[in-house]
């Protein structure tokens, strides 16, 4: 009897496991069946997700995900976004209240492995950074000596202002706080000289100054953060599309496709522009999709290069570098497979 019962819940087990792997590979059949892409991002922020005053969504983040519902759709207008509070947030992609996180807490092994969801591919490179004011005179952060730092007092900045400090012996004095909002405060009743936190956030905090281009943002990054859409773990479709489709857009600006010539270059001879455009070789069937799906993509956004200045160039008013964000070959780490 003892034996009977452990093989019923042996094969109770089993048919468990097959159930969930088959449910959490229908994320593309879903998205189709409901006619539109549910996308979300963590924190809203400046040039990466933020609300106008008629509700409606723009950023970075919101443009990849256009670029992908224009990959899966054939539209880039077919989603619907929304901006959850909190640097992490796993629980809305676990219970399917969406369907990507194109912005989520930073890329690391415990985020990767805990939450039954999976990293796709680097699409914004980051780190601690610092923010001072042109005044000061300094373009490096290893010139920065006898200063008052504003900081957050958690999430390892601390550690990393101190680790740095140290290895540069120089001299420093921390100011903490638990909020990044707290940080802009202090910064500009002078409490303190500079900020340091991540580049993306420095970024949010100099675009709401009354005159950006009065500060800077260092080059150096003192530690690594790498940003990723997210998406659930065992639907490797899924996974493939959502990857493929921001490849897309690096490998567009690697080769000189751009959301404006893209339809001149139809006739090109150049076999890797051939392969973007889908009229060389067949890449979307494997996935379940056109063969243009990638060309769809960059018709809707344009390449990596387009969405960055249209969102961190110099028309916001505060032009952020793209630094580690440049292609590979121009010395950045930004890389994509090729379409071959």
């Amino acid at each position: 009897m003892t034996k009977l019962l452990r093989h019923l819940l042996f094969w109770i087990a089993l048919a468990c496991v097959a159930g969930a792997q088959q449910a959490s590979a229908q994320t593309l059949e879903a998205v189709r069946s409901r006619g539109f892409l549910i996308c979300g991002s963590s924190n809203p922020l400046a040039g990466f997700s933020q609300q106008d005053v008629d509700g409606r969504w723009s950023g970075f983040d919101v443009d990849l995900c256009r670029a992908l519902a224009a990959a899966v759709l054939g539209n880039p207008d077919l989603i619907e976004f929304r901006s959850y509070r909190g640097e992490a947030r796993f629980a809305p992609l676990e219970t399917n209240a969406v369907d990507v996180l194109m912005r989520n807490g930073a890329w690391t092994l415990g985020r990767d492995t805990r939450y039954g969801a999976r990293y796709v591919t680097p699409t914004f490179f980051d780190g601690q950074a610092f923010l001072v004011p042109q005044a000061m005179g300094v373009v490096s952060a290893y010139e920065l000596d006898d200063v008052s730092v504003c900081v957050i007092d958690g999430a390892g900045d601390l550690e990393a202002l101190e680790e740095f400090f140290f290895s540069n012996q120089t001299d420093y004095r921390e100011v903490p706080y638990e909020d990044v909002a707290d940080l802009a405060t202090a910064y500009r009743a002078g409490l303190c000289q500079a900020i340091s936190a991540s580049g993306r956030q420095l970024q949010a905090i100099r675009r709401e100054l009354p005159d950006p281009n009065l500060h800077r943002i260092l080059p150096e990054r003192i530690s690594k953060e790498v940003l990723a859409p997210v998406v659930r773990d065992g639907d490797e479709q899924w996974f493939k599309i959502v990857r493929w489709t921001m490849f897309a857009l690096i490998n567009a600006e690697e080769v000189g496709v751009t959301s404006l010539n893209i339809d001149s270059l139809v006739a090109a001879r150049t076999p890797a522009v051939r392969r973007i455009l889908g009229v060389e070789g067949d890449f979307g069937t494997a996935l379940g999709l056109r063969e243009t799906f990638l060309a769809d993509a960059i018709r809707a956004v344009g390449n990596y290069s387009e969405l960055y200045d249209r969102h961190f160039g110099p028309q916001t008013g505060a032009a952020m570098l793209r630094g580690q964000n440049a292609l590979w070959s121009n010395g950045g780490l930004l890389y994509a497979p090729p379409v071959r």
